[in-house]
């Protein structure tokens, strides 16, 4: 992977005072990966810069922009805006290597006490990010998502396809997740800075949305959503108009994987119940089966009778016997796989929750000697 920047990215902006000092502000990270976006990038990174600057007086800070391998103009054009500004920095991937990576490779590059990721075609209005400043600094989460699926939240000019997929992939993770949150798959949220730099994120693609998600709740991390307004409509695109890049079928399976990470036991135990009970009401039939049977020789000279009942039963109602054994040696299966990966999942989840703290109290005793 070939990254090259424009600036110095771990220079600060302008001198910060120790954190705790009266006159302390906090350095904001705006994080907004980009690809093949040559006809907005320029404009977009002019608001965001603009908006920030209203909000000079109570934080510091800088722009990092991850040209994730665009074949158009996307990284020249920001190149060009980030050399008239010294807090905003651009890297390039030489070839696309999904949002998961472009978002952990920004975390690593960053040096915001907050994080704000975005959307560079600014689908969330600007005024998200304040209002995301304001909740992560009064309610101490680790993590704030913007979620338009709330209540109070709303959806805009979102083509159908669209806007019922990721409604509907939302609703599907809830069921799996814990927090009864609306969203886990948006782009837009706030981040503390120490906090997501110390998590072991995986996901290369569109996954790394729920993943944060799933490892902030394994860290008991405080995870709180406020009310969003999703509009394509605000999308600065010079004419050209927005469609939607989703990617029917890796989207299904990218949901479906990240419900599995959530509770991997609930796709086996579930089925498996349902299999239990449907093999519970055909062995049912089989033993009514075999008792009519039964009965029918109480006046026979069989001496074996029960023997003679069930070959009876049987050859009367073959499949009554067979699917019903089936699906009770079905049925276990999956229940065994259940109990399995719910414990696979509690071994992971303390050893990943053991594996960042350690990392954490490294990174303190780094901090420490600097």
């Amino acid at each position: 992977m070939n990254i090259k920047n424009n600036a110095s990215a771990g220079s600060p902006t302008s001198e910060f005072i120790e954190a705790g000092s009266a006159s302390y502000k906090p350095l904001i990270s705006i994080i907004a990966p980009a690809l093949n976006e040559e006809a907005i990038i320029k404009n977009n990174l002019e608001s965001i810069c603009i908006y920030l600057n209203t909000l000079k007086e109570k934080y510091e800070w800088e722009v990092i922009v991850i040209n994730d391998g665009s074949t158009d103009s996307t990284g020249e054009i920001a190149e060009r805006f980030a050399e008239t500004r010294d807090n905003v920095h651009v890297f390039h991937h030489v070839t696309n290597f999904g949002l998961g990576q472009a978002f952990k490779f920004a975390f690593s590059k960053c040096r915001g006490d907050y994080i704000i990721t975005l959307d560079i075609d600014l689908s969330y209005s600007l005024e998200h990010i304040g209002r995301l400043l304001d909740t992560i600094t009064t309610s101490k989460a680790k993590l704030v998502l913007a979620s338009p699926y709330m209540r109070e939240g709303s959806i805009s000019n979102v083509p159908l396809m669209r806007k019922y997929l990721s409604i509907s992939a939302n609703k599907f993770l809830a069921l799996f997740a814990h927090g009864h949150l609306s969203t886990l798959t948006c782009m837009v949220r706030a981040y503390d800075g120490d906090f997501i730099r110390s998590l072991n994120l995986r996901s290369l693609g569109m996954e790394v949305m729920p993943e944060t998600i799933y490892k902030a709740m394994i860290m008991r991390a405080r995870i709180v959503q406020i009310p969003a307004h999703l509009d394509w409509g605000l999308q600065n695109n010079e004419g050209k108009k927005r469609s939607s890049s989703m990617k029917v079928f890796r989207h299904i399976f990218s949901t479906l994987l990240s419900g599995f990470i959530f509770r991997p036991f609930m796709f086996f135990i579930l089925p498996g119940i349902l299999f239990l009970l449907f093999a519970m009401h055909t062995n049912f039939w089989s033993i009514m089966h075999f008792f009519d049977a039964f009965s029918s020789l109480a006046n026979s000279a069989e001496p074996d009778k029960i023997s003679a009942a069930l070959s009876k039963a049987y050859a009367k109602h073959p499949y009554t016997y067979i699917v019903g054994l089936l699906s009770l040696m079905l049925s276990i299966q999956l229940i065994g796989l259940g109990v399995q990966a719910l414990q696979n999942k509690n071994y992971f989840e303390e050893l990943f929750h053991l594996g960042s703290r350690i990392t954490r109290l490294e990174q303190e005793k780094n901090n420490y000697k600097d």
